[in-house]
Parts: C-alpha cells; structure tokens; sequence
C-alpha cells in the first residue's frame, strides 16, 4: 500500500483546509508519500480560544484512530491536541509550529512570527517555552483579522506585509507565518520583508516525508530478518 501523510485541518473552514492543500502541493512527487488533507467538519471555524485548542484534541484523537497513515500533521500553528493524538498512534504526529520554530532556527538566530490573534499568543509561548528556545524569539505580532479574510487571495497582504517589516526591525532573520490560514501568502510575504518566510504546513511535511521515508530502511531490515 502507498505511504501516506495526513494533515488534519482541526478548524471547519473550507477556504483554509484548501489553501494548506496548495501550499504542501509541491511536496507531491513519484516515489514520495500521498500527502492527504482534511478537516475536522464539527471543529471551529478556527482554533482561537484555549477552549477551542483543548476541545479540538479528542475529535483529533477520533480522527487518527479512524484514519490509517504514516505520519500526522495537526495544521494549526499552535500545535493543539499534539501531546494527546501522540498517545493513539504509534505513527510519527507533527505539530506546524513546532516544525516551523526549528526550520526558523536553521535560517537565523532570532525569529519572528506573525500570529492569528492575540490570543494565539499565550498558545505558542508555551510551545516555545517547551522547546526552550523562547529567547530567540525577536517578536510576536498579531493580525486579528478574521479567517476567511485571512485566506483571501489578496486582503490580508497588506497588514501582512507590515508585520513582517516590523518583525524584522525588531531583529527578526526568519518569520514564521503564525496561522495555517496564511499558507497562500509565503511568496509575497519573504518579497516583501526580504528575509526567510516559514510556512508551517510545509515545514511540517518536511519532516514527516523525512520520517516516513527513514523508515523505509528499517521495513526493509526486518523483513529480511
């Protein structure tokens, strides 16, 4: 059977769930795993509140029980249910932002990133603080703007493209786009801040086809044995 990599959209929105799909698109190539992308139809219309990143981790638990694949990808850049959909697989589960911050990491001492919300960012500074790496954050700043004007083609790109210049006169080598929402906007985002622009989903993919690649070579051990 052909390996396969599943993100999971935990929020409802349809414009969002398709612009993750369009950004990890280019990772699709013969010989590489199927890369899958779905949401959760009865989740939030996004992941905003800490009610909403705790209520979202059993129907994200469901999902991965229901849904056999070689590694899983939560797509919010805020990581949600991650330590508890670890528990009903034993497949690789990565979270976006987690992914994202190392990727950054690789391209420049300090980083930035662009968040949802404001209160997106009490989420992802625990997430940084797990990593211990809260001291390379330049800065955080928010868009409060709402998703499906997020994932517009064209309205979200000019507060955009100001946090990123911010982010970067706050000493920011790298920026990390804070929502998978903003999956559609990587290109115009770097032009215009003219440092690394990080993508989360992407970042992510990176790493599970590394995962799931790598154990190529350990399936082909064992069944020689």
């Amino acid at each position: 059977m052909a390996e396969r990599i599943l993100l999971i959209n935990p929020n409802s929105s349809r414009s969002c769930t398709d612009g993750i799909a369009a950004a990890v698109a280019p990772y699709a190539a013969p010989g590489l795993p199927r890369l899958d992308v779905v949401r959760i139809e009865e989740g939030p219309p996004a992941i905003v509140t800490w009610r909403d990143w705790y209520g979202i981790a059993e129907p994200l638990c469901r999902m991965v029980e229901r849904e056999t694949a070689d590694a899983y990808i939560l797509a919010c850049v805020s990581d949600p249910g991650l330590e508890a959909v670890r528990t009903v697989t034993d497949r690789p589960v990565f979270g976006p932002l987690r992914c994202a911050v190392a990727a950054a990491m690789m391209r420049g001492e300090r980083f930035g990133i662009i968040a949802f919300t404001d209160k997106s960012k009490p989420r992802q500074r625990r997430a940084l603080q797990a990593m211990g790496v809260e001291s390379r954050l330049a800065g955080t700043i928010p868009l409060n703007l709402d998703m499906e004007v997020l994932t517009d083609p064209l309205a979200p790109r000019a507060r955009l493209a100001e946090a990123a210049k911010e982010l970067v006169a706050m000493g920011a080598e790298s920026v990390i786009l804070g929502c998978a929402g903003m999956a559609g906007h990587r290109n115009f985002a770097e032009d215009s801040c003219g440092v690394p622009v990080i993508e989360p989903c992407q970042a992510a993919v990176t790493q599970a086809i590394l995962a799931v690649v790598s154990a190529r070579g350990e399936r082909v051990r064992l069944a020689a044995e």
